[in-house]
């Protein structure tokens, strides 16, 4: 039987209440409606008691404003994503930063049951040609209005979910497309290896940039391997987890947790290719050679990860963009005085992030493979769709040499 709890005056405390000794005050402990947990302190158990009395009365007038169809939008997406317990903490992180920064200030403040079809194709546009949104971030947008509404939905509130069908007029009213996802040439590859690879500051990323560009996997995947994925007997990589980092919901923390990987797709094994088992080989030599030991910092029960910055901890993924960044700039200034001497046009190096390493290596791969389920499944794609695009994609630069080797046989046929 649980031991009751009381203050030194000998009064039975409730749940979520506590006497604080250090400052003889009393404390209550609530989780507001964004799932944050909450504090309120009194000097005296009953003046403490009139402020959860008024917590009660808060939270009890905003369900009766959602009730009666008075609910500001934002007041409706507070519901939603206090009800949304299994969201990950990095997920539930994105949706609070996405809904603050693009929605609360502007079309949050809009009563829900005004809301109407043309109301958010309008702020919709508005935000990707006034405000310059990629239709991508457009996208994380609609991730959280839609449920939002959806939830007023089959509350009975709105009797139609007024983000439906919208997504669909935005390509064609806004004048904008997605454009296709970029990759590294096979010219532009080689000159950023080889170039990282005879640097004698940069070489030390060489490991890392051949396990990206050789294995497909996304950033969190690749930071995440440890010793025990990588099968050196039979030559294969185990893709099972994810680390991914993400600020805490006040903004002002960043955190790291150990995640599964982006889409059940994502679970999966990629072959190992020479390269990328002496990149690893290379790694665990700089590492004892360079920092006295492998990275053995423990993340969510797990350690033994391959990849170690030099203060002994996994690299943050900010910090690789940083790294490329610095990278190209370095390499594009040398090649602009090399080609000045030499009196010719220089051969430039585009300014990149970590994810057109996966999407080039996933243009090397259906350059040589057709065959869409393999790719599909070396890539973790969960959508057949995705791989359809990006082979589309790969294989429409080799469009023209296609069509001129035609060439070369019809012209023997006339």
């Amino acid at each position: 039987m649980a031991k009751s709890r009381k203050d030194p005056r000998g009064r039975m405390l409730r749940k979520g209440e506590s006497w604080r000794e250090q400052d003889q005050r009393y404390t209550y402990t609530y989780t507001d409606p964004l799932g944050r947990r909450k504090w309120v302190y009194a000097s005296d158990l009953v003046v403490l008691r009139e402020k959860e009395k008024k917590l009660m009365k808060d939270q009890l007038d905003g369900l009766d404003l959602y009730a009666a169809g008075k609910a500001t939008v934002n007041n409706t997406f507070d519901r939603y994503i206090a009800h949304k317990y299994d969201l990950r903490d990095s997920t539930r992180s994105n949706y609070l930063y996405t809904y603050n920064k693009f929605v609360r200030d502007t079309f949050g403040k809009k009563k829900l049951v005004d809301v109407k079809f043309s109301d958010v194709l309008q702020f919709y546009l508005h935000l990707v040609n006034v405000e310059g949104l990629a239709l991508g971030t457009l996208d994380n947008v609609h991730c959280v209005l839609h449920p939002t509404f959806e939830l007023a939905v089959r509350d009975d509130i709105i009797r139609k979910n007024p983000t439906d069908g919208v997504k669909k007029e935005i390509s064609k009213k806004s004048g904008k497309n997605r454009g296709i996802r970029k990759a590294l040439t096979m010219e532009q590859q080689r000159i950023f290896m080889e170039y990282i690879a005879g640097h004698p500051i940069y070489y030390h990323w060489w490991p890392l940039f051949t396990v990206l560009l050789g294995t497909g996997c996304r950033i969190g995947e690749a930071i995440a391997l440890r010793w025990d994925d990588l099968d050196f007997e039979n030559r294969v990589i185990s893709v099972n987890h994810a680390l991914v980092y993400y600020r805490s919901s006040d903004r002002k923390q960043q955190l790291m947790r150990v995640s599964l990987p982006k889409t059940e797709a994502g679970i999966r094994t990629v072959p190992m290719l020479d390269v990328v088992k002496t990149a690893f080989e290379m790694e665990r030599e700089q590492q004892l050679d360079m920092l006295g030991g492998l990275n053995e910092q423990i993340i969510d029960g797990m350690t033994g990860f391959v990849f170690q910055n030099r203060e002994g901890r996994v690299p943050n993924p900010q910090t690789v963009n940083q790294g490329i960044r610095r990278i190209t700039e370095n390499y594009n200034s040398d090649e602009m005085l090399r080609a000045k001497k030499e009196k010719r046009e220089p051969v430039l190096l585009p300014h990149f992030s970590f994810h057109y390493l996966r999407h080039t290596f996933a243009t090397r791969l259906c350059e040589s493979e057709s065959n869409l389920k393999v790719i599909q499944s070396v890539m973790g794609h969960r959508n057949i769709e995705t791989t359809m695009d990006i082979y589309a994609e790969a294989t429409e630069e080799r469009k023209q040499e296609s069509f001129e080797g035609l060439a070369l046989k019809l012209d023997n046929l006339f």
